[in-house]
């Protein structure tokens, strides 16, 4: 089920929704009011959830859901990225939280990390240690340990040095941001700077979003996942 008072983006959530095997929207609503009716008639497995409704917050929503509805899940998806509502949605059980504009692959990959998780707390009779680090998305001392004396095996042309200092660049940055802004703010070519950022985008550690302009080739911009 979609909650979303925005038309075009509930078109665009259900057919990216399309795209993952088992999944299928059975409803939507636009306002909060709408959503608790038709959630009186139909229990879905997972609500997708937007923020800024016009009649209450998505939020509001979420609790209001839980003290019915606990086994429903939910996903947020928002342009609201203050510490209390990303909080709120932390406390009330959220699966997920992505924020707009989304990005076609983020989407899909939590819609596959969700059907994973499911199908696991279905199937499992008993669950150990580490599944619920995989649950929670978790890593023990040990595993964290293990990976940093255990270096990327890199591939030619990626200085592990380099990578480390994209990497803590990045972090920096709020918004997305192009190979050559970026090649201004550590002193790197444009050449290299893309040669990294693409790695990163490979290895799933940040997003590429395509600009199309009115003149000129496309615009890859790059952002923290």
């Amino acid at each position: 089920m979609i909650i979303e008072d925005d038309e075009t983006a509930t078109k665009i959530y259900e057919k990216f929704t399309e795209k993952v095997e088992g999944f299928q929207v059975i409803a939507s609503a636009s306002t909060g009011k709408q959503a608790l009716e038709l959630l009186n008639v139909f229990t879905p497995d997972l609500i997708l959830l937007d923020v800024f409704l016009p009649d209450m917050k998505g939020t509001d929503l979420l609790w209001e859901i839980r003290k019915e509805l606990r086994s429903v899940d939910v996903i947020m998806i928002t342009a609201a990225n203050d510490a209390h509502t990303v909080s709120e949605a932390i406390r009330g059980g959220a699966f997920s939280y992505m924020m707009k504009p989304i990005m076609i692959d983020k989407f899909l990959d939590t819609l596959e990390q969700y059907k994973e998780t499911r199908t696991k707390l279905t199937n499992l009779k008993t669950i150990e240690q580490n599944d619920v680090n995989s649950f929670f998305r978790m890593k023990s001392r040990e595993e964290q340990a293990a990976k940093e004396q255990d270096p990327e095996d890199l591939p030619k042309g990626i200085d592990k040095h380099t990578l480390k200092k994209v990497r803590a660049q990045m972090e920096k940055i709020k918004d997305s941001i192009n190979a050559e802004e970026f090649a201004k703010t550590i002193g790197a070519s444009h050449s290299t700077v893309r040669r990294y950022l693409e790695y990163l985008v490979a290895n799933q550690e940040i997003e590429v979003e395509i600009m199309y302009g009115t003149i000129g080739r496309p615009e890859r911009r790059y952002r923290k996942r």
